[in-house]
């Protein structure tokens, strides 16, 4: 008998095991799969490694890091990324660059999206609930249709508009246009208060032969320790009472079932399996409220392609809609020893699915010359170059964020505080959308709790912001005790900053200036293109505001610069006077409030 039994062999549940053995505990770990890491896990296919969806080690977390240089000792290599986005038969830079993205769009569509963003930064859409509406609000609709709208609704199934918020602010975090415009001049990857912005990251650590290498050597660890991981189990109970779990039954591959005895259980199961499993049964709102959580699941195509090297990117995003792939792996790109043949390639061609969907049960063969007429048509092979192929499937991959979700979490969460002796972690054991490093943290801080410390696993990767610091003890809490997550009563100040969102001089400056310069340019164009005696004479008028405009190709070029800055200072102007006016009605009005409650406190005493 262990101390601990943990189902789940991934990186929350692997984690928690070496947390522990650290702490001297013993543990057991329960994998219904025959190889370890869970979504992390690295598949070899007759020498090529391939990852389930690409894995980068980059954590602003400490404590992570330093425990992948230990578990991993010299493995790791230092990558370089590159992705890009394809979109309407073109590739766009990811992160953007201004020079593409303005080739490749289009002057006129470029005023477009000056324009949406100008209009969404001036009247943002409120209350901010679905991924739609948060999206808007940063990058303005044109931008949120061309990049954002179509990958999406293929990653998850559904409408935009159907996606909780809460997915864009953790997955997305603190990335804006605003952002992603100052990454495109300085190319730094840092916000403007010097914080490193997750997605615009140019390099990251990645295990020489991919991310399973990590958890297996992991796994080797735990074992010669004492801490056995065993595979082929697959857990159908845990049976409990008094609010306390005694054991957990699994069944083996020879279909025998097995009895495990701990005195504290970790699970990184879905939640949804994991509140049928209980024996006896939860209430019915409980089993209700689970089996409304839902989740997507996610297909790999594997080709080896006859070709040494094929594109330059790490990966690509598919946002054309005439193929149903959404993500593409080029596996050399992320290490060289992931391929054995240097003249080779190999691919990984990413399907978001339901295990319900038709494609989801064809055969491999079907599949993988699904793949590869998909990369032909997207220009990436040549049809004879696929040599092999193969394909993995992987159920209940990303949790999904719909608008009941919330809901449907904290019924589950408040069941699940009845247990003495029960935490849930990882990403399906929390129905959280978090990156490998959250995920680890969840482990460490259960294995903690343990042993009589209080962290509180749910505030792990909550931050809006991404901060993604550790929480100092003052700030833990005893596991198992649900939040609310319910804010304290906000002063007037922040009330009235929250109604009128303050606006970015920067962006409304650069927006305006996009917007008015290439209106100059364009309209002169078309003037210029369609000729006549006397071109443009009304528009000309503005050669008394613009020095040396004139309706002629060098003038507009002149008009395009002149008009460009002249929008940038007023767009820049009508932002900081907005966010002055608004920061002074604020302190009046908490200077207001704050006499008030003097003399009510005056009335008081008397």
């Amino acid at each position: 008998m262990s101390d601990v039994v943990i189902a789940g062999a991934g990186p929350a549940g692997l984690t928690a095991a070496y947390e522990l053995a650290k702490l001297g505990k013993t543990s057991t770990i329960l994998e219904a799969d025959q190889q370890v890491g869970g979504i992390s896990r690295t598949v070899n296919y007759q020498g090529y490694r391939f990852d389930i969806g690409g894995h980068r080690f980059f954590s602003k977390i400490q404590l992570v890091n330093d425990l992948w240089d230990e578990m991993l000792n010299e493995e790791f290599l230092m990558r370089p990324r590159m992705s890009r986005i394809h979109y309407r038969g073109r590739f766009f830079d990811y992160p953007l660059k201004a020079g593409n993205a303005l080739l490749g769009l289009g002057p006129i569509e470029t005023v477009r999206i000056g324009c949406s963003y100008a209009k969404y930064k001036l009247w943002p859409t409120q209350p901010e609930n679905t991924f739609e509406q948060w999206v808007c609000n940063r990058f303005g609709r044109r931008l949120f249709e061309i990049f954002f709208k179509t990958y999406t609704e293929k990653v998850w199934g559904i409408p935009c508009g159907e996606i909780s918020a809460d997915w864009a602010a953790q997955r997305i975090k603190n990335l804006s246009l605003t952002e992603a415009l100052r990454n495109a001049i300085l190319g730094d990857g840092k916000s403007k208060d010097g914080q490193v912005i997750t997605t615009l990251i140019d390099k990251f650590k990645y295990p020489r032969l991919g991310p399973g290498m990590m958890w297996e050597n992991c796994e080797q660890s735990l074992n010669s320790r004492g801490n056995p991981t065993l595979r082929g189990i697959r857990i159908e109970k845990f049976r409990h009472r008094n609010g306390r779990v005694e054991s957990a039954l699994g069944r083996n591959v020879q279909g025998e079932q097995i009895e495990y005895d701990g005195d504290d259980f970790l699970s990184t199961m879905p939640l949804r399996e994991l509140i049928h499993s209980f024996d006896p049964l939860p209430p019915a709102e409980v089993i209700r409220a689970a089996d409304g959580l839902r989740y997507r699941d996610f297909l790999t195509v594997v080709l080896i392609v006859k070709r040494a090297d094929l594109f330059p990117d790490n990966w690509i995003y598919i946002h054309s809609s005439d193929v149903k792939m959404g993500r593409i792996q080029n596996y050399k790109n992320w290490s060289p020893e992931m391929v054995p043949d240097p003249t080779r390639s190999s691919l990984g061609l990413e399907y978001f699915l339901w295990d319900t969907d038709d494609l989801w049960n064809w055969d491999d063969q079907r599949l993988i010359e699904l793949g590869r007429q998909e990369c032909v048509k997207l220009g990436l092979i040549e049809p004879d170059e696929v040599e092999d192929g193969t394909v993995v499937r992987m159920k209940k991959a990303y949790p999904i964020y719909d608008q009941a979700y919330p809901e449907h979490l904290a019924t589950v969460r408040r069941y699940l505080d009845t247990f003495k002796n029960l935490q849930t972690i990882g990403r399906n054991g929390q129905h959280r959308y978090n990156n490998q490093d959250h995920s680890m943290l969840t482990g460490v801080y259960a294995a903690r709790n343990i042993t009589g410390q209080e962290y509180d696993i749910w505030a792990v990767n909550v931050e809006k912001d991404y901060h993604e610091e550790e929480r100092k003890p003052s700030d833990r809490m005893v596991p198992g005790r649900v939040e609310t997550d319910e804010p304290s009563l906000p002063t007037p100040e922040q009330l009235i900053q929250a109604a009128l969102a303050k606006l970015d001089p920067v962006a409304l400056g650069v927006a305006s200036g996009v917007v008015c310069g290439l209106g100059i340019f364009i309209v002169s164009a078309i003037l210029l293109l369609r000729g006549g005696e006397e071109v443009g004479p009304t528009l000309s008028l503005l050669g008394h505001y613009l020095i040396g405009y004139k309706v002629s190709w060098p003038g507009a070029l002149i008009g395009l610069v002149e008009s460009a800055i002249l929008g940038y200072i007023l767009g820049y102007g009508c932002a900081w006077l907005s966010n002055f006016f608004t920061k002074a009605y604020a302190f009046a009005a908490k200077w207001r409030a704050e006499a008030s409650q003097t003399r009510d406190l005056l009335e008081r005493l008397r």
